[in-house]
């Protein structure tokens, strides 16, 4: 499917390749649209600005792929472990997606926007997402244990736990109406 070693500025729109190879590729201010790449092998790949929209992902392997500036929109990305890719200059955005089972653990994920996504059973252990925003997300069964929130804004998100003893909260904005969410360890109940 991808024969050279360097894209840019391409647009790939309706490819059918789930289960596709196309390791060490490097992709630079290229569109991905309506495609299925399920279950590819992007290991060692670098995506520099780019764009995936309408697209399934799911289950695709990044292991020490590069996303630096990498924007999702209305994508399936069901189980991803993001927290393979490489650390050096990681920086996503994603909005409409559902990234339900993915893993974001021990990753630093600065000032990270997600907006409408579903992310269940999501793994944010260990993370650093500093001023990161949950815009109407729903995080049920999401996992923070020693995350830290310092400064997230989950004013809007719904369905989440966060354990205030394990994680740092330090500055997080939270709704009141989410402020139980915060007390489920203790048993505590407020009415």
């Amino acid at each position: 499917m991808f024969d050279k070693s360097f894209y840019e500025g391409e647009i790939f729109e309706k490819l059918q390749y789930p289960g596709v190879k196309a390791q060490r590729i490097e992709f630079e201010n290229c569109t991905f649209k309506q495609s299925d790449l399920s279950e590819a092998d992007f290991s060692r790949c670098k995506f520099m600005d780019c764009v995936f929209e309408d697209c399934n992902l799911s289950v695709a392997n990044l292991d020490g792929a590069m996303l630096n500036d990498v924007r999702f929109k209305a994508c399936k990305i069901l189980g991803v472990n993001f927290s393979k890719c490489d650390d050096f200059l990681f920086g996503v955005a994603f909005d409409g997606c559902v990234m339900d089972y993915a893993s974001f653990a021990a990753k630093k994920m600065v000032k990270t926007s997600f907006v409408k996504c579903s992310l269940k059973e999501v793994s944010f252990t260990e993370a650093i997402l500093t001023n990161s925003v949950f815009t109407d997300c729903d995080l049920d069964n999401a996992v923070f244990n020693h995350t830290d929130l310092s400064g997230v804004n989950f004013s809007t998100a719904y369905n989440f736990i966060i354990d205030p003893e394990l994680n740092t909260l330090r500055r997080a904005l939270f709704d009141v109406s989410g402020l139980p969410n915060l007390l489920t360890r203790h048993g505590i109940k407020v009415v």
